[in-house]
């Protein structure tokens, strides 16, 4: 039965690629088009959301809203969430409708074929080996916030390898990044992503993520010295919930 299992999650994963391949070659001239203008990013985002809810929908997967925090349209923020799955950049894109976000995400996905093309031209790449790229990550980052755009970091700096870690202590980056420029940090927990769709062949299978958009941080009046109790409050924040689905998972088994 296990190696049946595995057969199917294969093969869903395959469809995974293939269709989120078709997706972005149907919605290829908006997605051409938007990229190439400095002033039409709002634009690419409206398209990137279709192509989020397609893939996302297309291979079987739901989602469930337990809460959400009303955003105000059009202001800055910082958007966090944990990070155990590929489709975590979907689901960052279908939650936030209304303040368009540029990623902050790992310069390896930027080798998937076709993906990888578009995600280079409009998320600020970093490696985290690189102490430059980090530096330039900042600067890139100043530099869109200063255009009224939106930030999305996974604070986790990556995922872990050991999966009997659920949630892993955070970097300072997006912590610095919204005091600095005074933007509140808005925390999405999503669920249950790291069995349904995780970085690992031969397990995972579809299915409907719970999601709870936490309390909005203010960072207004913040210095830099306040960085770690901010990050060690958005990590409980987060923390809680991702904990309460886990042990649901576990009771299933």
């Amino acid at each position: 039965m296990k190696v049946i299992k595995s057969f199917f999650s294969v093969l869903w994963r395959v469809w995974f690629y293939i269709w989120m391949t078709l997706v972005i070659i149907i919605l290829s001239p908006l997605l051409l088009v938007t990229i190439h203008f400095e002033n039409s990013y709002s634009s690419f985002y409206k398209v990137a959301r279709i192509w989020a809810k397609l893939t996302f929908y297309g291979i079987g997967m739901r989602y469930n809203v337990e809460e959400y925090q009303p955003l105000e349209k059009g202001n800055s923020y910082m958007f966090i969430a944990n990070h155990t799955s590929m489709l975590d950049i979907m689901m960052m894109y279908i939650l936030v409708k209304d303040n368009p976000f540029v990623f902050v995400g790992k310069k390896e996905l930027a080798n998937i074929p076709i993906f990888g093309y578009f995600y280079r031209k409009t998320c600020i790449l970093v490696d985290r080996a690189d102490a430059k790229s980090r530096f330039q990550v900042f600067q890139s980052a100043q530099e869109k916030l200063s255009k009224g755009l939106s930030i999305c970091i996974f604070p986790e700096g990556g995922v872990t390898d050991d999966r009997s870690i659920i949630l892993d202590r955070f970097k300072d980056g997006a912590f610095r990044l919204a005091i600095e420029h005074q933007i509140p940090i808005a925390s999405f927990a999503l669920g249950k992503l790291r069995h349904f769709f995780p970085f690992v062949w031969g397990i995972g299978y579809p299915g409907k993520v719970p999601v709870k958009m936490l309390e909005v941080i203010n960072t207004t009046g913040l210095t830099l010295e306040s960085r770690n109790e901010v990050k060690e409050h958005a990590f409980q924040m987060i923390l809680g919930p991702v904990e309460n689905w886990e042990r649901e998972v576990k009771a299933k088994l």
